[in-house]
């Protein structure tokens, strides 16, 4: 999260971003700009939400990825790489959610503190939030946190597993799809 660039309440916020070019986020009243990812970080999405929206296809839960916000409360408004809602209260012009199950985001040198820290702490306030991945395209580290009975939540490190385990949604998912067509020697002949 880099400096913020306007003070204002969660509903000017949402009007004035509508109209921006731009995605920003919200965390109490400072709205910070959004910079865009590299290759790695948008294949690695890209698969994410291939695999997850087959998965999901017959289901009452959709996946999102990075242009869907996330409301927190009236604290925060987030743009998550990789979300996903069971939630069927939304309607087909729906442009910001409240309750995802999971979330993922994908790591970039930039954001990679303020998404293990600052921005965890916000989610973890959201009741739905069953687990929160992180997934590092440079290291290949796969890391799930999961929301726990007692309101805690479990650590489970899934890089040298090779697959990755998305209890809240009955999801798995080799790892190698995951991270497919990052390398240059992977990519098909011309």
């Amino acid at each position: 999260m880099g400096m913020p660039i306007h003070k204002l309440s969660l509903p000017e916020f949402l009007a004035w971003e509508e109209q921006q070019t731009e995605r920003h986020e919200f965390f109490r009243g400072e709205t910070f700009n959004m910079v865009g990812g590299k290759r790695g970080h948008g294949r690695v999405i890209t698969k994410l939400v291939r695999h997850l929206d087959t998965h999901l296809d017959d289901t009452r839960c959709q996946v999102f990825s990075e242009n869907m916000k996330v409301q927190v409360g009236h604290d925060a408004v987030l743009y998550p790489d990789v979300f996903v809602t069971c939630d069927d209260r939304f309607t087909a012009d729906e442009r910001v959610f409240t309750a995802p199950v999971l979330v993922i985001e994908v790591l970039s040198p930039s954001t990679q503190r303020y998404d293990r820290s600052e921005k965890f702490a916000i989610y973890r306030k959201l009741a739905s939030l069953r687990e929160y991945v992180l997934i590092d395209p440079d290291t290949r580290r796969v890391e799930v946190f999961r929301a726990q009975p007692d309101g805690g939540w479990t650590f489970v490190d899934m890089t040298d597993g090779g697959r990755l385990v998305l209890e809240s949604i009955d999801f798995e998912l080799d790892l190698a799809q995951v991270f497919k067509g990052m390398d240059s020697d992977e990519a098909p002949a011309s």
